[in-house]
């Protein structure tokens, strides 16, 4: 019998959940509060715990923090509405065994579920060695939602856990700074010194000198000692971008500081030891150019201890809205005026667009819009050229997501043709029985459906229905539909 503690603060999750796995081999308890969760862990002792990360009182990561105290081995799934930087980083440092966004994906959430009991299992039984007889296993601009890049949070979280190297890859513009400055916040290392240097921009011929310092006398023109970043950075974290463009001599050097913390100053010869962690970066696939001998193999497989791939733009289009608003929010901080809000016809262009110069090109494109723009709203003559002049065709679903001042299921959405169709249909059963008030019928019977096909998750159900959870709970009291769901 596996045993699932469901922390949650609404009545209608858990009781989605008791839906969802009632079945012979599962047992579920569920409550409230992170309070009352550390209260019933001892009499309960879970196998799994789901909790949400908002939660009135102790917060859900607080109280993974005391659970994990607890029980270093009880995996705990966390669930939240909003998906932040912030969040994931810090359940997954905190030892969440892994986090889901609201609303569910219902096989997704199934497939979690079986994966983290089977590994619980795996963790308690006392695996016993016997040889044979003859011989003998946030807040930091990381925006978005899609899959991509909650796989993206969930390894920063990871890798902050530990002094790991970690090597960055992606193509310009996607990002991959802000992820190595999200791993050296979220470490221990995060009071001490970070020092990011472009191997790209600095001269070949120089480029030693500023990663290991020089003696006086080195070179033409060093008339004094110099000190490198590996000794400034001693104790703390240095990021090195575009590490593809080091040159090959480098490069014998950052194999010896990583496998044995020692170097020398160009010109020296004195063996200095250093306590730095690595974080690399590259938008040049490194394995053709190790294969060219462009780039060292052994260093490759040294930097490469984990890798986080961030996806192009064009790859994870869901989170372009987000992308927009975050955008509008923070330039307008800046610039200390309000936020503008953004046309349907503006989001259905960044929508379509492929964006070759990724998130930062996107930012650069509302910025120009904000200094272009006349009006409150944005509109696509304050896009840049290339923008608006993308291939016509239907928007991708991320571009009819409410964006600053519109509305889901504006009059932009495109209309079926079978719902005039619908609407005749429906007008005739009208006329037919006496007294029957059509929009309030209609109203009530897709708020049902919508609750029945979603499993009773009004998140989803209102996403569904292109209405608010509000709205939605205004009317599920108006029509009383708890009652009629029940009936059914």
């Amino acid at each position: 019998m596996n045993k699932l503690l469901l922390v949650d603060d609404e009545a209608d999750v858990r009781y989605s959940f008791r839906r969802l796995f009632d079945a012979p081999d599962m047992e579920i308890v569920s409550c409230g509060s992170g309070e009352e969760a550390l209260r019933l862990m001892p009499r309960v002792r879970p196998d799994l715990v789901i909790m949400d990360v908002r939660l009135g009182g102790l917060s859900g990561l607080e109280t993974l923090r005391r659970l994990r105290e607890k029980d270093a081995k009880l995996p705990v799934i966390m669930m939240t509405a909003y998906g932040t930087t912030q969040t994931a980083i810090e359940a997954m440092k905190l030892g969440a065994y892994d986090y889901l966004l609201k609303p569910f994906d219902v096989p997704k959430l199934k497939q979690l579920v079986h994966a983290a009991l089977k590994d619980a299992r795996a963790m308690r039984e006392v695996v016993s060695y016997q040889p044979l007889l003859e011989s003998e296993d946030y807040a930091l601009g990381i925006v978005g939602r899609s899959e991509a890049m909650q796989n993206v949070f969930k390894l920063i979280g990871q890798l902050s856990a530990s002094d790991a190297t970690a090597l960055i890859t992606g193509e310009s513009g996607t990002g991959k700074e802000l992820v190595a400055r999200a791993i050296y916040h979220h470490s221990r290392r995060s009071g001490r010194a970070f020092l990011a240097i472009n191997c790209a921009a600095i001269p070949e011929p120089l480029l030693e000198s500023e990663l290991f310092g020089h003696e006086r006398g080195a070179f033409t023109g060093a008339t004094c000692q110099r000190i490198g970043k590996f000794e400034q950075c001693h104790g703390g974290t240095i990021f090195l971008d575009e590490i593809a463009d080091m040159p090959l001599a480098t490069q014998a050097k950052m194999l010896r500081v990583l496998q044995a913390g020692t170097f020398e100053r160009v010109g020296g010869n004195q063996p200095l030891r250093t306590d730095v962690r690595i974080i690399a970066a590259t938008n040049k696939p490194l394995e053709p150019a190790v294969a060219r001998r462009e780039f060292r193999e052994d260093l490759f497989y040294r930097l490469n201890v984990v890798r986080i791939a961030i996806p192009p733009l064009r790859d994870r289009r869901d989170d372009i809205p987000l992308l927009v608003n975050y955008f509008l929010g923070k330039l307008a901080g800046q610039t200390r005026q309000k936020p503008r809000s953004v046309s349907p016809e503006v989001l259905a262009a960044l929508g379509r667009y492929r964006w070759p110069g990724n998130v930062r090109e996107l930012e650069n494109a509302i910025q120009r819009a904000l200094v272009v723009g006349k009006g409150d709203a944005i509109l696509p003559g304050d896009l840049p050229a290339e923008v608006t002049r993308e291939a016509p065709g239907p928007a991708p679903d991320a571009a009819r997501g409410g964006v600053a001042g519109t509305e889901a299921g504006g009059a932009s959405a495109p209309v079926p043709e079978e719902l005039p169709m619908l609407a005749g249909r429906l007008f005739q059963w009208a006329r037919q029985q006496a007294g029957l008030k059509v929009l309030p019928a209609v109203e009530r019977e897709l708020i049902i459906r919508a609750l029945v096909e979603t499993g009773g998750n009004q998140v989803r159900a209102a996403r569904l229905l292109g209405i608010t959870r509000a709205t939605l709970r205004k009317r599920i009291e108006r029509f009383h539909i708890r009652r009629a769901i029940a009936i059914r």
